[in-house]
């Protein structure tokens, strides 16, 4: 919307949350409806009554007039706590939360009741009449061994059929057959897997929600349960990498910024490589592998990364000779989706079966070409680069020198699906498996 004002689209007009900001968000959706889509599911995320959430709520009021009332449905999800002393489930959050809508003007169609037990059908019939709801309406989500589990739980409540009908979707038969077997996979897994993941916000999980559940959905394929191990860099440091990572299987350094637990996770990426065990570095965690190598295995002592250190004798990270300059950090990043050339007969090109490959990145810094050469000649496996061989996306070592240490330069996290895991997490979780029944 900024660019749009600046190259004059809204003509002098003054910018304002109505229309401008609000349309915008309807074109976003709209956007996603090609020849090809039947159905665009959009969450509006936070609370209702967050003055964050006004324009995102007054644009989709609006979007079912644009696109007329049969062609839109609202889901609303709201809590229904158990309030112990009483002994009894409360409706007034939703009641507030229905009410705070529909003074927006927005009228829910469904509502998706949460809970930490189930919500017994006088309970449905009073939500249904105190929010004008159809009674079929009021869907139960209690609390659920898995969170995967949840589909099922929706379906057997009716969500799916009853959206279908009031968008006029016919012929809407739920197979559900790969779903279950999925679910079943996840609570049965007969062998156990601890994987180490060493962050700087490692006390904060969510942080780290992406990665947890790629690996989850590793172990899910591999009839395995995948095991955390939650370790802060800091905890890493010096002599402590050892003592913190001695009892895991396999090793994860995601992404993150700033120089604090930096060290810690090249002593930790040092412990990988020199004992084996399986590793996967994710953006950071392909820079700081870098630096490690550099540093332990090809002679360049002190190397580092410029964005940690701008003077090191080494910047074996550094930004691309075109980037400099450019004072907006934001016209340095590196976003969004791009595509790698693999190289055949590498560990990476084996897993994706395929010699090309798109991934999600977001990033600046790039292992530095003025280096690239050295870092071969000492044993570094360049994996997969960009189509013209500048950008270095993939890197790892040889089979023959460890069992599995890749590391890539995107975050192949978002890609990862529970019936359908990303191929590098999959590498990772099944050489760690191979480690854990060796030991």
């Amino acid at each position: 919307m900024l660019a749009k004002e600046r190259r004059g689209d809204y003509l002098g007009d003054t910018v304002q949350v109505i229309p401008h900001i609000t349309d915008e968000i309807k074109s976003r959706i709209q956007r996603l409806a090609t020849d090809d889509v039947d159905v665009v599911i959009t969450e509006i995320g936070g609370t209702v009554g967050d003055i964050e959430i006004l324009p995102f709520l007054e644009a989709i009021r609006q979007f079912r007039k644009d696109v007329g009332r049969d062609n839109v449905f609202y889901v609303h999800v709201t809590l229904v706590p158990f309030i112990g002393p009483a002994g009894e489930q409360k409706t007034k959050p939703t009641q507030h939360s229905v009410t705070e809508l529909r003074s927006r003007g927005i009228q829910p169609d469904v509502l998706v009741c949460r809970s930490d037990r189930a919500i017994g059908e006088d309970m449905k019939a009073k939500i249904s009449r105190l929010c004008d709801v159809d009674e079929a309406g009021i869907v139960a989500a209690p609390d659920a061994a898995s969170i995967y589990e949840i589909p099922l739980v929706l379906h057997d409540e009716g969500l799916d059929d009853y959206v279908c009908q009031s968008l006029k979707i016919e012929n809407t038969h739920a197979d559900l057959t790969e779903w279950k077997t999925l679910v079943k996979r996840v609570t049965s897994a007969q062998q156990t897997v601890r994987i180490g993941l060493v962050g700087k916000y490692v006390e904060l999980a969510d942080a780290y929600l992406s990665v947890a559940e790629a690996l989850r959905h590793a172990g899910y394929e591999l009839d395995a349960e995948v095991e955390i191990e939650w370790i802060s860099s800091e905890d890493t440091e010096g002599l402590l990498a050892e003592q913190a990572l001695s009892g895991v299987d396999g090793l994860v350094v995601p992404g993150g910024f700033g120089l604090r637990g930096i060290e810690g996770k090249v002593n930790a990426i040092t412990y990988a490589r020199e004992h084996d065990l399986p590793f996967l570095g994710l953006c950071l965690g392909l820079q700081l592998a870098v630096v490690e190598f550099a540093r332990n295995r090809a002679g360049m002592s002190g190397a580092d990364s410029a964005e940690f250190d701008d003077d090191a004798t080494y910047r074996v990270i550094d930004i691309m000779e075109d980037q400099r300059g450019i004072e907006d950090m934001g016209g340095t990043m590196r976003l969004g989706s791009y595509p790698a050339r693999l190289e055949p007969g590498t560990k990476v090109a084996e897993l994706y079966g395929e010699p090309v490959v798109y991934e999600r990145h977001r990033h600046r810094y790039e292992v530095s070409n003025k280096y690239r050469d050295r870092l071969v000649d000492a044993g570094l496996v360049i994996a997969g680069t960009s189509p013209d061989r500048k950008l270095v996306e993939f890197i790892e070592l040889s089979t023959e020198e460890h069992p599995y240490f890749v590391a890539t330069q995107a975050h192949p996290e978002f890609q990862s699906r529970p019936d359908r895991p990303h191929p590098l997490f999959y590498g990772l979780v099944r050489a760690a498996l191979a480690r854990a029944h060796a030991s």
